[in-house]
């Protein structure tokens, strides 16, 4: 970037470059009349006048047993710059905040996504399961345990009438072969007569497990690799059924005859 500095003593204009007015603390010699000056204190800003233009100043050919180094640079720390010779700081600047933004935006969004496949990842990684909740705990937020209903399996099953209480009892045996812990599934029930469907309901975890104890196992789900025994009690007055299907909601149910 070419500069433009005046000579105070003969009013001539030089084209000067930041490197030449650096090299000696800005002190230069003009070419027209020898004067000795100060280049940065004296720059213009080019186009503000019409300027006749000399060759560039002799740099650096004064004397310096009459002006010291030390001097100098003490002049020039006190003359600001022009606003036209810092405006190259100014794109620099402003791309390290660009910089910093985007980091703090990747970092951002990098954080929403663990978030997101927090349950999958406790599925691969089974320890990181207390770092997510420990900073559940801090946010407010869940980590929900593993749904994978094709991993479950009803390892048994009866229903019986209890015509005294003329209800349906239904026990079940539920099995995870998951190698980590998941939730309680939802069942379907379906009580038919003749092959054809009676009624049906969707049984959530606590419409089937224990109300004294369906917080706490519902908490803890299904361990890996464990068992647990259901009891359904389902209202019989005025239903006529002799079967009933029973499935992991919504895969497959497989047909039962009624004991």
């Amino acid at each position: 970037m070419n500069l433009v500095t005046r000579c105070p003593a003969c009013g001539t204009a030089f084209r000067v470059q930041r490197e030449q007015l650096a090299a000696h603390f800005g002190t230069v010699r003009c070419g027209k009349c020898g004067s000795a000056f100060n280049g940065v204190a004296a720059l213009v800003e080019e186009g503000t006048e019409k300027l006749a233009l000399e060759p560039s100043p002799q740099l650096g050919l004064f004397d310096p047993s009459r002006r010291p180094a030390q001097q100098a640079r003490s002049d020039l720390e006190d003359v600001p710059l022009p606003a036209f010779m810092a405006e190259e700081e100014e794109p620099s600047r402003r791309r390290w905040w660009g910089w910093l933004l985007l980091s703090l935006a990747a970092l951002a969004a990098f954080g929403a996504q663990i978030y997101r496949i927090r349950t999958e990842m406790t599925v691969v990684l089974p320890e990181s399961r207390p770092m997510f909740q420990a900073i559940c705990r801090v946010t407010g937020c869940t980590v929900p345990l593993p749904r994978r209903p094709q991993l479950l399996k009803i390892e048994s099953d009866d229903m019986q009438d209890d015509r005294d209480r003329q209800v349906f009892v239904l026990h079940a045996l539920l099995r995870n072969n998951g190698a980590f812990p998941q939730q309680f599934p939802d069942l379907e029930l379906t009580l038919t007569e003749g092959g054809k469907p009676v009624t049906r309901r969707v049984l959530r975890p606590a419409d089937y497990l224990d109300a004294r104890s369906a917080p706490k196992l519902i908490a803890s789900g299904i361990e890996a690799r464990g068992e647990e025994a259901v009891r359904v009690y389902v209202d019989a007055r005025g239903l006529r059924a002799s079967g009933y299907e029973l499935c992991i909601y919504p895969h497959d149910c497989v047909k039962r005859a009624k004991k």
